[in-house]
């Protein structure tokens, strides 16, 4: 049996995360008239309404979980509680729309539900940091990295905190329908096509300081990227002895000053990727990289793929 993947069908239960369930009726359920095709999305509901969700507001759908037997993408929009059993005609349903490939997301503790399942045993998941420790313990054959915004596995995909929902459903959105749709839908948001991190998220957030004198050091240093930045010559720069720079450097940043460098070059070079039609080796040397390979080996260890791949992705 083959599902239609833009027939969606998002969750509904008492107690219900209104935020996470709000972020996805915001990507998929909004009709969007300036693309050519789009989701429709209905919504599935585990009780008999109508169900109350938070902020003191209900919830009625005239749809019950039949939609999840032939919905294509199924979003689990959070849980009620973490030690909340899952019903087991919602997990019996889960598993056989992963049987028969359709997409299954979760948004935050939503994680938990998809866990119970036995969908995410030997894969890749993520969920708030808050619950990893939990999340560990229960689900001990589930390879949970909290560090991460979301985790795309194929056919299930996972996001952390809530608002990492919209990271997630963005990253879907650019795999279905491309960049450009992705970063209208993201414009319309107000919010970045996706934070800096790849099709993984794998690299740090973007690195700043609450300085605001050592904030314009930092901003300075951005725009010469492309030179070489030993930490002599950015203290020289910043007009501060070695051990002092490198002292409040740390302390503003959280990072070295070595480590930081390499981080803002290889966010460079996402960006080059993504909006130039540039070469590796030139986008190489466009971000400070002596060459192609040692900006493949930092984009590896930052982002998880290769420059090529990335390109592919988010070109």
């Amino acid at each position: 049996m083959r599902r239609d993947p833009t027939q969606v069908a998002l969750l509904a239960y008492d107690d219900l995360c209104t935020f996470e369930f709000g972020i996805m009726v915001e990507l998929f359920g909004i009709p969007r008239p300036e693309f050519d095709h789009w989701y429709h999305l209905r919504v599935a509901g585990l009780e008999r309404g109508p169900m109350r969700a938070s902020g003191g507001i209900t919830v009625e759908t005239p749809h019950s979980l039949r939609l999840l037997d032939h919905a294509g993408t199924i979003i689990i929009p959070g849980w009620r509680d973490l030690d909340a059993p899952v019903p087991p005609v919602l997990l019996g349903k889960l598993r056989r729309a992963h049987d028969q490939n359709a997409r299954i997301l979760s948004v935050c503790s939503g994680t938990f539900v998809l866990a119970a399942s036995g969908i995410l045993d030997g894969k890749r998941a993520t969920t708030h940091w808050r619950f990893s420790e939990q999340f560990t313990e229960r689900f001990p054959r589930v390879h949970l990295d909290p560090d991460v915004l979301y985790v795309d596995e194929g056919n299930v995909m996972t996001s952390a905190g809530s608002a990492a929902g919209i990271d997630m459903g963005l990253h879907l959105i650019r795999r279905d329908y491309g960049t450009v749709v992705a970063n209208s839908v993201a414009r319309r948001l107000v919010v970045p096509p996706h934070r800096d991190g790849g099709q993984r998220q794998f690299i740090d957030a973007p690195v700043g300081s609450d300085d605001d004198a050592f904030a314009r050091v930092l901003d300075e240093l951005r725009s010469n990227i492309q030179r070489e930045l030993s930490v002599q010559s950015m203290a020289h720069r910043a007009k501060m002895s070695t051990r002092t720079f490198s002292r409040r450097f740390k302390a503003a940043t959280g990072l070295t000053p070595h480590r930081w460098v390499q981080h803002e070059r290889v966010r460079t070079a996402q960006s080059l990727l993504e909006s130039t039609e540039r070469t590796v080796d030139e986008v190489a040397h466009q971000s400070g990289f002596a060459d192609a390979q040692i900006l493949r080996i930092h984009f590896k260890r930052f982002v998880g793929t290769s420059p090529t791949s990335y390109r592919r992705a988010f070109h």
